[in-house]
């Protein structure tokens, strides 16, 4: 086994997490010049969310030509829509191709981090020990943190039970009796994929999602052999569906557009689902878009085969044999597979990143988070999150929008380095104007008048998630760096109480 190198005692930048998000910050900040970089990583590889998740059927829901990074193309994708080991392979050879590797500390598991402002440098505790940094990116990402569902007897049961992000191959699934809870994303693409090795598989469904067709394709060996041989008709499809997925914003805006959509959806529906009351119990109620848009071919033909149930009935707790629904029918199960998604409102780390006063993310956020630009957050100097509030999407690519995150966070280290300021932290007033801006952004959209709840809105009742608006605009507002937003953090002495002074 490979020995593990000792973390160093100070860096510059410490970035927390080796998904995208962490891969595209390390190789932007060496090429601009900083190469006192870490990567602390809690697994044992890179890829992060496609690391994670590797259950049956995972793929990404948005075409490969665009999930990608700008500055690495990958001409041997295989499909329109990647697979997740190919995507997992793309992660791996990123950071092996662009030096990330070198950089790279894996099984370190970051435990807090708190802002020591005499020394201006951030304290990091890890599973390997202590380091120091001056600059702290959180890039572990908005979906790495699966969400176990609140259910009475949920421990007594006596299968095996686990989270679709914690998929156990050692599990075995033929000819079993399989409950499956939730319907979301992850649902949608694994039930198709154990279906047929079943004996019986229950779907427990609480809101049915709006679905529609997935337009998946090989591409060809010629295609590929033209991508590699010339580069620039990649960035020509790549151009082509970037502008295809910016008009899909269009029905997330207004919401008569939205009802639109609907009808493909229905048609969807209709088309593959025969049984007029299996497809009643598939209809949403809410508007499109209000909730994650699902793709996929084989969802519906799934549940209208013989071994599968749809469940509506609310489940009351589970047994040690099964589940019972509030009407008291106990439906038998030998194992048990939870699909209920993540916390992207929560970051477990919230609760373990202390600022300038001490005080914690989860404790200045109350609930629904907030960042400047999504990237960065007063009273928390020299501190930079990717994929931080209002930066997730429902119509286009994230790995456009961190890479426009990535971009500001460059621009703010050349410009500390070049005016000699050791940190900085976005002004309150610069955040709460960011904040306004976002949300009036959003009125009238469907996350404001969709009339539903989903796992985008935070505690209060917010949208913290989703950028309500076009991705170019995003970058065209957040790839700059604009000192003028920015407050340089002077020393703080020991046991006094911290201050800004102005750029």
């Amino acid at each position: 086994m490979r020995r593990m190198a000792a973390l160093p005692a100070h860096v510059q930048v410490a970035i927390v997490g080796a998904g995208f998000g962490g891969i595209a910050a390390a190789v932007r900040l060496v090429q601009a010049g900083v190469r006192d970089v870490v990567l602390l990583e809690r697994g044992d590889e890179v890829g992060g969310t496609w690391r994670d998740n590797r259950y049956p059927g995972c793929a990404c829901d948005v075409q490969s030509h665009l999930y990608s990074l700008s500055f690495a193309p990958n001409p041997d994708w295989s499909r329109t829509y990647s697979p997740q080991p190919e995507i997992q392979a793309y992660a791996r050879r990123v950071a092996d191709d662009f030096g990330v590797r070198e950089r790279l500390h894996l099984h370190t598991t970051v435990l807090g981090a708190a802002w020591d402002g005499a020394t201006q440098r951030w304290q990091l505790r890890t599973s390997r020990g202590a380091l120091t940094a001056a600059v702290l990116v959180l890039a572990q990402g908005a979906l790495s943190e699966p969400a176990m569902p609140d259910i009475p007897g949920l421990d007594d049961f006596r299968g095996p039970v686990f989270h679709s992000a914690r998929w156990r191959d050692d599990v075995a699934l033929e000819g079993r009796r399989v409950a499956v809870i939730g319907t979301g994303a992850s649902a949608i693409q694994f039930v198709p994929a154990i279906q047929p090795r079943v004996a019986a598989l229950d779907v427990y469904q609480r809101t049915p999602p709006w679905v529609m067709p997935r337009h998946d394709r090989a591409i060809t060996a010629v295609e590929r052999a033209i991508y590699r041989r010339l580069p620039v008709a990649q960035r020509l499809v790549r151009a082509r569906i970037y502008a295809w997925r910016e008009l899909l914003a269009l029905p997330f805006q207004h919401p008569r557009l939205a009802r639109l959509v609907q009808h493909i959806a229905l048609a969807h529906l209709r088309a593959q689902v025969a049984d007029p009351a299996l497809r009643a119990r598939l209809v949403p109620d809410y508007v499109i878009g209000c909730k994650r848009i699902l793709l996929s071919n084989d969802w519906y033909p799934a549940l209208a085969r013989p071994n599968v149930q749809v469940v509506n009935d609310p489940i009351a707790r589970v047994r040690p044999e099964g589940i019972e629904t509030r009407d008291g029918t106990v439906r038998p199960a030998d194992v048990l597979i939870v699909g209920t998604g993540f916390r992207p409102t929560a970051p477990p780390l919230a609760d373990a990143v202390h600022g300038r006063a001490g005080t914690t993310l989860a404790a200045a956020w109350q609930g629904s988070p907030v960042a400047h630009l999504g990237t960065t957050v007063h009273g928390f100097p020299n501190l930079f999150m990717l994929m931080g509030p209002n930066t997730g999407l429902g119509h286009s690519s994230v790995l456009y929008m961190l890479e426009a995150q990535v971009a500001h966070l460059v621009g703010a280290l050349r410009h500390c380095a070049r005016h000699g300021i050791a940190a900085i932290e976005p002004t309150r007033a610069a955040q709460a104007a960011w904040r306004d801006d976002v949300a009036r952004r959003e009125r009238g959209t469907v996350w404001t008048s969709g009339g539903c709840a989903s796992w985008y809105l935070d505690r209060t009742g917010r949208n913290s998630t989703l950028w309500p608006d076009f991705t170019w605009r995003f970058r065209r507002r957040v790839a700059p760096f604009d000192a003028s937003e920015y407050a340089v953090v002077a020393p703080t002495p020991a046991h006094d109480a911290p201050t800004l002074v102005t750029a």
